[in-house]
């Protein structure tokens, strides 16, 4: 009974955080499928761990660890660089006012180097402290604020030389 109480925990917290996760990791990887793959990872190494996990004060955040250790595992894997990306743009879900603006934003943050972009993201979409950032990046606090700092001069620069579409007004 207690192994059925613990699933049905289990389900209930991946059913309603499942849509968060897959943002999440696709601001840190810039491909759908790929994001599926990192949640669908972090999600089973949650189900091993759940009985520690669950007892967590803060599961979102030991979750969002989680997942963020797994993107930053596989970024320092070969494998991934091997993959061949299509250059096809990914579904958009919801719409989006400026979908452009949108899309730019996406291919300069995909440009930004691993640890950077997962410190840009854990502040700035996450809305975490520069603490909560460092702790789920198991990093000082120093640090963060470094790679956030040079993330965010970074996609100012790409997005500031990239070229005018013709025909978009800004």
């Amino acid at each position: 009974m207690a192994k059925q109480t613990r699933d049905a925990e289990f389900t209930e917290y991946v059913t309603s955080r499942s849509g968060w996760l897959r943002k999440v990791a696709y601001l840190l990887c810039g491909d759908w499928h790929r994001a599926d793959d990192l949640v669908q990872e972090t999600v089973t190494k949650l189900y091993v761990h759940w009985a520690k996990a669950s007892r967590a004060t803060n599961l979102d955040g030991y979750t969002r660890r989680m997942l963020v250790n797994t993107f930053l595992a596989e970024q320092r894997t070969p494998w991934w660089r091997r993959t061949v990306r299509t250059g096809v743009e990914p579904e958009v879900a919801t719409a989006n006012l400026d979908l452009e603006g949108s899309l730019d934003l996406r291919r300069a943050l995909a440009e930004l180097p691993p640890r950077q972009r997962a410190a840009v993201v854990l502040r700035y979409y996450c809305d975490l402290s520069i603490d909560q950032a460092a702790e789920a990046l198991g990093c000082s606090s120093g640090n963060v604020k470094s790679q956030s700092s040079r993330g965010l001069e970074a996609l100012r620069n790409n997005l500031v030389a990239r070229p005018a579409v013709a025909g978009r007004t800004s």
